[in-house]
């Protein structure tokens, strides 16, 4: 049981920071400003697993999401047209939040009715050195063919945003 004032302090804070910021990312109108708060919503994720003492998972936190998939949802918005960026009402929106009550009320059943005492028992032997050699040794080809198929993906995505014009511009 995490006993110190200062951490459990620091726990409710990010958390509750998260929390707001999550919100705004569904509650704001421009598609801008919800990215940027997806950022920090990210970034007080990895907050929370450095408070829990989860290092390496908090860096991979802030590596792949704030980093990488925010690089990617800017560049999406980047290369949205300007017209199409507002967050305008759908028919989705009643039903949407009645799906997101129901996952609020899984969420809140499982908090409730978990023996959270479970995960002080068992101890964690898997270090970060002993994930860099898994990484880097039998699954390097994996994260390789991976790393391909992103670059591809992204070099599509510019091919496929261009006008016409701009192409032949760059080809004469």
């Amino acid at each position: 049981m995490i006993t110190d004032t200062g951490i459990v302090i620091a726990f409710y804070v990010i958390g509750a920071s998260t929390v707001v910021s999550a919100l705004m990312v569904a509650a704001v109108r421009n598609l801008i400003h919800a990215v940027l708060f997806l950022v920090i919503t990210f970034t007080g994720v990895a907050g929370i697993y450095i408070v829990l003492s989860a290092d390496f998972v908090a860096m991979a936190q802030v590596l792949i999401y704030a980093g990488a998939i925010s690089v990617l949802l800017v560049f999406a918005v980047m290369l949205t047209p300007t017209g199409d960026r507002r967050n305008a009402e759908t028919s989705f929106q009643a039903p949407a939040l009645v799906l997101a009550g129901l996952l609020l009320a899984v969420v809140v059943f499982v908090i409730y009715d978990t023996d959270w005492r479970i995960a002080s028992r068992g101890q964690f032997t898997t270090t970060a050195s002993s994930l860099g050699r898994a990484f880097f040794s039998p699954y390097v080809v994996p994260f390789e063919v991976a790393s391909v198929l992103l670059v591809a993906a992204m070099v599509g995505a510019i091919i496929l945003t261009q006008d016409e014009d701009e192409e032949a511009g760059h080809a004469a």
